[in-house]
């Protein structure tokens, strides 16, 4: 699960389209919090190569502590200016497996910092320290280190020699699920304090995927932060995965008989090939029959379904994709297809009919590469591997194919004399299901802005705006004091797929943390041909390869004004 989030910063460009839609053309920027939360103000770097020998935390060892010249790291062929880059490690320790474990780190912190401290939550399963320079988007631009802040990074306690095995590994467990966010949080900040000389006056923390569970998670249980960008949010990420297994099994009758493919992480290995139960072209005839159904429900037919939850209701799999009579032959459904495919939209469930996860949307990102490879691949390679080992007591090996998928499902609340701790409560935000402690974080100042492609193929968008329902009920139905929810059309998960995936969803939040200026909408761009961030292949040719378009938030919906470009967000309102 990949650790995107999203950027805008075109430099002039962008600051046209923003000054030309005003943000206040879907709704007015407006004050929420009383009066602006203090602005954070930055501060010079005092020191770096002797950080290794004066700074001292609990459980704490830097190995290495280097000035980085401007330059000697780059976003989208841009200079991240000059910096000073720490290294180190916490809690280093023997595990119960005999292996040797400690929460690997890095930290960037500007020479000219802007008094902000970033948290960068990693995907996947973790296991490596990536780069610390808060990455924002499909196509990063920009990115927190870019913007000024001190940003940290680590591979939440494990190793990518270990991964996925890690999970045999109790405290492993833990640490991965959410202890080495609690860990790092409060060394990170004094490392800040020794090198500025006074500590960040804002914290905040994003990422997405599985990067958007840690920002989620660490919402619920630590609450230490002013501001949470929470992208994709795998937050129930052991029930995602197990949904995929069911799918995979539901995928398989339909599927060449026999065949396989490469392992995407091991090329030696083999695995079985579903991608021929829902071929390119299929996916492409169902991606355009959702678009002549819902397409122009937002005003403009432009190839974006904007009005997701209109469409939903709009198109029916059915009667709108034709039936085979005879052969399949990319311009038809057989009726088992149209049933399988239906049953996948509507969200697994055991055979008794309970739910297992949440539904998904009909979207024309459905076409794309990245939705295959989630289905068809990742499902019997890395999803029965998490099951398995890190969600399971006990944990052990699964066969995505031939898993009894009801008899799994109890094993991820399950406990025992080594396993304290289940899969989901050491994954899920506490209180999802009625989430009352948000009350504390919204009381005290913190804010969060969501975002999530509606063609995600791992992680429901439904899902998220279903929490997002929920957040909303629990807080006497004044979430958007507090929280607001930008689902992305057609992008897949955490970038990419036929959509505007490029944007900035961090300064936003710093206005409305620091400022009180809650966000409506925010311009996104696609990543046609050119892109600095990286050119997205699936934007359509028939579009301008930087077409912009305002993400609005839930429940507005980006909508055609009747004038202007299609190619331009300034043509595009929040109704």
């Amino acid at each position: 699960m990949s650790p995107t989030s999203q950027p805008l910063h075109l430099a002039g460009a962008a600051a046209a389209i923003a000054a030309a839609l005003g943000l206040s053309a879907c709704a007015p920027t407006v004050q929420t919090s009383g009066k602006p939360d203090r602005v954070a103000q930055g501060a010079a770097l005092q020191q770096c190569e002797t950080l290794v020998q004066v700074f001292r935390h609990e459980h704490t060892l830097l190995t290495s502590g280097a000035t980085q010249a401007a330059g000697a790291l780059k976003m989208a062929g841009r200079d991240v200016p000059g910096h000073c880059l720490v290294k180190g490690t916490m809690h280093a320790r023997k595990g119960t497996d005999g292996r040797d474990y400690a929460i690997g780190f890095e930290m960037r912190l500007p020479r000219d910092w802007n008094g902000r401290f970033y948290y960068q939550g990693n995907g996947g399963l973790d296991g490596n320290v990536r780069p610390a320079e808060g990455a924002l988007g499909g196509g990063p631009v920009t990115g927190a280190l870019m913007q000024g802040f001190a940003v940290i990074s680590s591979d939440a306690g494990h190793t990518g020699a270990q991964t996925p095995y890690f999970g045999s590994e109790p405290q492993s467990r833990l640490d991965y699920g959410y202890q080495a966010v609690a860990k790092l949080t409060p060394m990170a900040k004094a490392l800040i304090a020794t090198v500025y000389g006074k500590g960040p006056d804002r914290s905040y923390i994003g990422g997405c995927s599985n990067g958007g569970r840690h920002a989620m998670v660490e919402a619920a249980r630590g609450q230490a932060y002013d501001g949470y960008l929470v992208g994709a949010p795998g937050y129930r990420l052991p029930n995602a995965a197990l949904a995929q297994l069911w799918g995979a099994q539901q995928w398989a009758p339909l599927a060449e008989a026999g065949a396989t493919t490469q392992h995407p992480m091991v090329p030696s290995a083999r695995i079985p090939d579903l991608s021929g139960a829902f071929t390119k072209a299929e996916r492409q005839l169902v991606a355009n029959a959702i678009l002549a159904r819902c397409d122009a429900l937002d005003g403009a037919r432009d190839g974006l379904v904007q009005a997701t939850q209109a469409c939903q209701t709009t198109f029916k799999l059915d009667t709108d994709v034709p039936t085979c009579a005879a052969q399949r032959n990319g311009q038809c459904l057989t009726p088992a297809q149209k049933t399988v495919i239906a049953q996948v939209f509507s969200g697994a469930r055991t055979r008794s009919g309970q739910a297992i996860y949440a539904p998904f949307d009909y979207d024309p990102g459905l076409a794309g590469d990245n939705w295959a490879t989630w289905k068809f691949t990742n499902s019997v390679a890395l999803d029965p591997l998490a099951v398995g080992t890190v969600f399971s007591v006990p944990p052990g090996p699964v066969d995505p194919l031939k898993v009894d998928v009801d008899a799994r499902l109890p094993l991820f609340s399950a406990t025992n004399e080594v396993y304290r701790e289940s899969g989901l409560s050491l994954m899920t935000p506490p209180g999802h299901e009625n989430p009352v402690n948000m009350a504390r974080l919204r009381d005290r100042g913190a804010r969060m802005i969501v975002y999530h492609g509606v063609s995600d193929a791992i992680f429901s968008a439904e899902d998220t705006r279903q929490w997002m329902r929920r957040l909303n009920q629990a807080l006497g139905g004044q979430a958007d004091s507090f929280a607001r929810y930008f689902p992305v059309p057609g992008m897949a998960h955490c970038s990419g797929g036929p959509s505007t995936d490029q944007f900035d969803l961090l300064t936003p939040l710093v206005r409305w943390v620091e400022q009180g200026q809650a966000p409506q909408a925010v311009v996104a761009t696609a990543r046609g041909a050119g892109n600095a961030g990286g050119e997205n292949k699936e934007v359509p040719a028939s579009w301008s390869p930087n077409r912009s378009r305002p993400l609005c938030a839930y429940p507005t919906v980006a909508t055609y004004k009747g004038t202007g470009s299609m190619e331009d967000a300034a043509s595009f309102s929040c109704r």
